[in-house]
Parts: structure tokens; sequence; C-alpha cells
């Protein structure tokens, strides 16, 4: 006998503000109470030591995540230059030191070869996987981690003020798999010192940002005075950036059951040329969101099908 789940089906998105030093799973788990939700999960993991942008999926909206998670993401960063840290930020302990201190036009000329498709080498503090076993876990337990370079994309890399001589504010646009940590390390290096993060703050991920977020002091306040759902946004939300598709009821039942849809008839009605094979779609009937399809030459096929 299958056990039933506490909680509530509730489905949709919060997008919250996460303070300092507390941890993403700590901040899912007051948004699941606060809304008394069967599943939660988050769109990104943010350290302690960072706040910003946290969306947290309820519901069927965690079968969205991997979509968020791919998203762009905006950073609001401060280097600390003449230490490196075995973190990479200002929690691990000091592993080097440097006596310069970098000036404003090195670093512009520096930020340049950060830009684009570059290679990365994560934090030895992450949560990459080294043979099954994540590279925090490894290093904590005292072994030497050795992690590969990677391709990351760096969309922008703004130096937007030095209050003093050892520390300068960045501002930064990523996609999938950046790390702000390598980000600052590789640049302090880059102008002849060594740095690590300061500060961090997440201003958007993905289609989130701070317009739309809600501290967890708003939110713990308005589950004892309003309904908490005002702050729940649509499933729909983290699938901004997919085309949609308008069907039928009964080609909307179809693709819940698993049976593909013919994609003509659809493309007809919407008068669609553009979409190419395998891409990926959100099939919507009216405003329900049906499933997450892909194009797979003459039928639509269901990817991950929703229950809403």
């Amino acid at each position: 006998m299958t056990r039933k789940r506490r909680g509530e089906a509730v489905h949709g998105w919060v997008a919250v503000d996460k303070p300092l030093g507390m941890s993403s799973t700590h901040v899912v788990t007051l948004v699941r109470r606060a809304f008394n939700a069967q599943k939660a999960g988050h769109g990104g993991t943010l350290d302690p030591l960072a706040t910003g942008i946290l969306p947290v999926a309820l519901g069927e909206a965690t079968k969205t995540v991997p979509y968020v998670m791919d998203g762009r993401k905006i950073y609001r960063f401060t280097v600390c230059f003449g230490e490196e840290r075995s973190t990479d930020d200002k929690e691990g302990e000091v592993t080097a030191t440097h006596p310069h201190r970098p000036t404003r036009e090195e670093l512009l000329k520096a930020i340049p070869q950060f830009l684009g498709d570059i290679q990365q080498i994560p934090p030895k503090y992450s949560a990459v996987k080294v043979d099954g076993q994540r590279a925090y876990d490894l290093a904590r337990d005292g072994e030497e981690v050795e992690l590969k370079a990677r391709t990351i994309l760096i969309e922008s890399f703004e130096l937007e003020e030095m209050p003093d001589a050892d520390h300068a504010v960045f501002r930064v646009r990523t996609g999938k798999g950046a790390y702000v940590r390598s980000l600052a390390r590789d640049l302090a290096r880059a102008v002849g010192t060594v740095g690590h993060v300061a500060t961090l703050r997440r201003l958007a991920c993905g289609p989130f940002d701070e317009l739309s977020a809600i501290s967890l002091d708003k939110l713990d306040a308005v589950r004892h005075s309003a309904a908490p759902a005002d702050f729940l946004l649509p499933v729909v939300t983290a699938l901004d950036d997919i085309p949609a598709l308008a069907l039928t009821e009964g080609e909307a039942r179809r693709l819940s059951n698993g049976l593909p849809v013919i994609y003509a008839p659809v493309a007809a009605r919407l008068a669609l040329s553009d979409l190419a094979d395998g891409t990926t779609v959100r099939a919507m009937d009216g405003e329900r969101l049906v499933a997450i399809a892909r194009l797979h030459g003459p039928e639509i096929r269901s990817v991950r099908v929703m229950n809403l």
C-alpha cells in the first residue's frame, strides 16, 4: 500500500531572496512548510555566504527545475585582493598572500579574457562530482581534489566600483555551471595578485529576479495573515523561453496519456513554420501546462507530463 504524502498538492514557483548565512536546503524547508506543500526543490544552489534569488519549486514545478538551472544568472560580487583562500571565499583558510593591489586600468584590461566561452576550473569546495563523490566532501576530508577545466559562458563582466585598494565590486552575467568564486580567483591571478570573494549576491536566476522575489521574513508574516499563494508564480514561469503550442482538448488528452500528437495540424492552426526537429516546446491546453514536449519528426512527444 502506497503511503500518502504529507501536505497539500501545491504547484508553482516562489522566488526567495535568500538571507546571508542560510543554506539553500534550509530555505526550501521553510518555503515548503509555509505552503504546507508535499514536494519542493530549488533551481540552483546558493552558498550560505551568498544572498539573493533562490527559486523554489513546489509540486509539479519541480519537473521544470532543469530549465531554470540552465538559464542565465546575474551576480554582483566583491573581490578582496591580497589573500587567496581554500574555498575561494572568505570562509576558507588563507592559502596564499600577495602585496600587489590592482589598479582600475589593470582590471579593465584583464576582464575581456574572461568573456565568452572560457575554460574554468571549479573551486575545490564545490558540488562537482569526482568519482561519484562531491568535491567539497573530499576536500573536507583532507583529500587532494583535482578538478578538470570545463567550458562555461560569461556573457558580460563589468567593474562597478573600487571602494578601496583591497576591494573591487563586479557585476557578471553567466551561463550554466559558472562559479563566481573561480572567476574571482582567476581574475586576481590575471592581474598579478591573489584574491577571493568577500560578498556575493545573485540578482537573477533564469526568469526570476528581485522584482518577483519575497524575503523569508515577509513569507513568514503573510502565512499568518494572508494567503501565501499570492506569492506563488505559475509553473510555466520557468519555461518562458520555450515556445508554446496551443493544443485542442483531444490533443492535450493524448499527450497527457503519453501518446504522440501529429505536429502538422497544430503548426497549421498557429501558422508555425520555424520550429526545427528536436525543438523543446511547452504544450498548453488554454492556460494549463499539459507537458514539456519535443518535436520528433512529424510528431510532438511528451518529455515530462504535468499533473495540473
